[in-house]
């Protein structure tokens, strides 16, 4: 019989929590959620107030004898499940399901897994927070509600199996949007003007830009105006009209949250959103270390506070000052966000004094990486500000103005330890300029005019998006990650090269979301309910009184639309190409991958046909037609129709009008496609 029993939600954090704990405590786990809604129906009484209809979790009846039997034994019950919403909801439905007396049930939460946090947890039990249950009840309910009110729509107008949801939904329409901005985009031509200039002096050559004319910016937008710079400036001296020196400081930024996290693995590892979260999971949960056993080696994942303990602080501290010196140190305070629940800590290592090379034989590989990632952000936020020794010249060549701009690191700072990354490409940190004097005259080498034209916004990636949900107040950070995970795995999207396209399907449900639930659907509408869910965490508000307002417009729209589509039945579109097995006209359906031909004699007949889509630019080599393709990993490729008949032609790129084609550059599509193609017969054979 066990004194205490800790009921945790994963074996590996209840394995990590053990050893801080002495013999008579039992730690167990409840494997994650123990109850829910049920999948079948809605689960969720309307009549009775909303009522949600929770049922276990099929395949967990063994478990819940255990955790039942266990409890019984028990003299006290420590219910250990993560510090936010949904680990409290996991809590409350532990207390719920195990009937025990509620006086020997008690609640503990810790940021991080070691022995001093459990510890100290263990001595301050608290009652199961019923606000922040509240608030993970009102979101479970009001998906619910969404999900399974609206997808009978989708069933009717596209596909039956099709699903909505009411942030995946926004997010997917985001997406949609930002494909049709790309589409719709007009290029615009413009000129960039470069003069490499030599310091006679030092005989340095380096590059100055057009800035404009007599003082005032100007751009340059066609052949004519370039040309007509060009001329002018034909016998121009070029004389230095201002030199300014400075420094400037660049601050390290903030320690992880998970939105930050998930970006800057992305960006510097690679790592999909997914898998970060899951490598996060692991760390915090615990790792076996020689010399230390089974530690947590970070605090919890999921937080959008920057805020760092004074404890943390004062270790990091005396790191810093050992390993760099004490001018390296900088106490810094960041500022949270005013949407921030900032429950606990941002994300950094438990044991500041754990490097992350000492450890590395321990880690797996993504781990260590992302381990290091935590670590050296951690560190570099408590690092002194690098300065830089700044250089500006202003030329004069006529009537015309040209600047360069010059710098050189003075002190590195936080950045010989860590420098965040951007979405786009980061501008060389240092780029000197020799010493020139103001008045002095510099020898022409080259003028250097490059024709460029306006790009399109880019495509989100995964770290982008999350960035962009992060900022219109689109979920928390529990829901990024799903979010995105789950309208890949319902092909709404699709990964490409790291960037995120609609698929056809995609475009097709949002088109009807749109025309059909713009009230609910929308951005501002996903922004406000997410601050509601916050107030009703606070107590502020009340979770059904919340549901009740949102619902009775909602049904209203869902009348609306149902009355709208009560004669609609779901008729597949009638293609013009004829079967070739049976002779019936063929129809459009749509799949995981999108938009196919079908036989609509099926299952008499079976046959199926992929649609080929053709661009509007004929071949480069050829003049025949370019078809779009896809790899086995979805990835565009550009190919003739009459390859390999008569033309080789195929490339990554689109082609343009008038573009010649290099042939080596087939070299890698070819390779790509055949191994894709191999692969295919290898599976086609084991099926077989």
């Amino acid at each position: 019989m066990a004194d205490k029993l800790i009921i945790v939600e994963s074996p590996a954090k209840a394995n990590t929590i053990k050893k801080f704990l002495g013999g008579s405590t039992k730690v167990i786990a409840s494997m994650g959620h123990i109850r829910d809604l049920p999948k079948s129906k809605l689960g969720v009484n309307i009549e009775k107030d909303f009522e949600p209809e929770y049922i276990n979790i099929r395949g967990k009846g063994d478990l819940i004898k255990s955790l039942k039997k266990e409890a019984k034994t028990a003299k006290k019950i420590y219910l250990a499940t993560d510090p936010d919403r949904e680990g409290e909801a996991i809590a409350w439905h532990l207390a719920n399901i195990l009937e025990e007396d509620k006086s020997k049930i008690t609640r503990v939460t810790f940021n991080e897994i070691t022995k001093s946090a459990v510890q100290k947890a263990i001595k301050e039990p608290r009652d199961i927070d019923v606000n922040l249950v509240d608030a993970q009840q009102a979101r479970r309910v009001l998906d619910r509600i969404v999900g399974y009110k609206i997808s009978p729509v989708l069933w009717k107008k596209v596909k039956r199996g099709l699903s909505a949801g009411r942030v995946q939904s926004v997010a997917v329409k985001m997406i949609v949007d930002r494909e049709e901005e790309i589409e719709n985009f007009k290029p615009e031509e413009y000129w960039n003007l470069y003069a490499d200039l030599k310091d006679k002096e030092s005989k340095k050559i380096f590059e100055a830009y057009f800035y404009g004319k007599e003082g005032k910016k100007q751009g340059i937008h066609s052949k004519k105006e370039i040309d007509e710079i060009l001329k002018n400036l034909e016998k121009a001296k070029y004389i230095v009209s201002e030199v300014k020196k400075g420094e400037k400081k660049r601050t390290p930024a903030p320690p992880f949250t998970t939105s930050t996290m998930q970006q800057e693995a992305s960006r510097k590892l690679g790592f999909s959103l997914k898998k970060t979260m899951a490598v996060a999971q692991g760390l915090y949960e615990g790792v076996k270390i020689p010399e230390h056993g089974t530690v947590g080696l970070i605090t919890y994942m999921r937080t959008d506070s920057t805020r760092i303990s004074e404890e943390a602080r004062k270790v990091a501290k005396e790191q810093i000052i050992k390993n760099y010196g004490e001018n390296f140190f900088e106490n810094r305070y960041y500022k949270t966000s005013k949407d921030s629940q900032d429950a606990h800590e941002a994300i950094r290592p438990t044991y500041i004094e754990i490097e992350p090379d000492s450890i590395k034989d321990s880690l797996t590989k993504e781990q260590y990486k992302l381990y290091k990632l935590i670590y050296n952000r951690f560190m570099a936020s408590l690092m002194a500000s690098a300065v830089f020794n700044t250089m500006q010249v202003n030329i004069k060549a006529n009537e015309y103005d040209f600047k360069a701009n010059g710098q050189s690191i003075k002190f590195k700072g936080f950045m010989t330890l860590y420098v965040e990354g951007t979405d786009k490409q980061q501008e060389e940190e240092e780029k000197m300029l020799p010493d020139i004097k103001e008045n002095q005259e510099l020898k022409l080498e080259k003028l250097n005019s490059k024709q460029s034209f306006t790009e399109p916004p880019s495509r989100y990636t995964e770290a982008s998006l999350v960035k962009a949900l992060e900022e219109k107040g689109i979920g928390r950070p529990s829901t990024y990650s799903p979010t995105i995970t789950t309208i890949l795995e319902r092909r709404y999207i699709e990964k490409v090269q790291k960037q995120l396209y609609p698929t056809e399907l995609g475009k097709i449900v949002n088109k009807l979301l749109i025309e059909n639930f713009k009230d609910v659907i929308n951005v501002e509408f996903t922004a406000k309910i997410e601050n509601e869910f916050d107030d009703i965490a606070e107590g502020k508000d009340d979770w059904k009184k919340m549901i009740r307002e949102f619902y009775g417009p909602f049904l209203l729209e869902i009348e609306r639309v149902e009355k709208e589509l009560e004669h609609v039945e779901l008729v597949d579109e009638v293609s013009d190409v004829v079967c070739d097995k049976c002779g019936r006209m063929m129809v459009y359906k749509y799949g995981k991958f999108g938009k196919f031909l079908a036989c609509p004699g099926y299952p008499e007949c079976k046959n199926t046909k992929a649609i080929i889509e053709t661009i509007d630019v004929p071949c480069p080599k050829c003049g025949g037609t370019v078809q779009i393709r896809k790899t086995k990993r979805r990835r565009n490729y550009y190919i003739c129709e009459n390859n390999p008949d008569s033309c080789d032609y195929i490339s990554w790129n689109k082609p343009k009008p008038g573009e010649k084609w290099n042939p080596e550059e087939a070299e890698e599509v070819k390779k790509t496609t055949r191994k894709s193609t191999t692969e295919k017969r290898k599976t086609s054979k084991k099926k077989k």
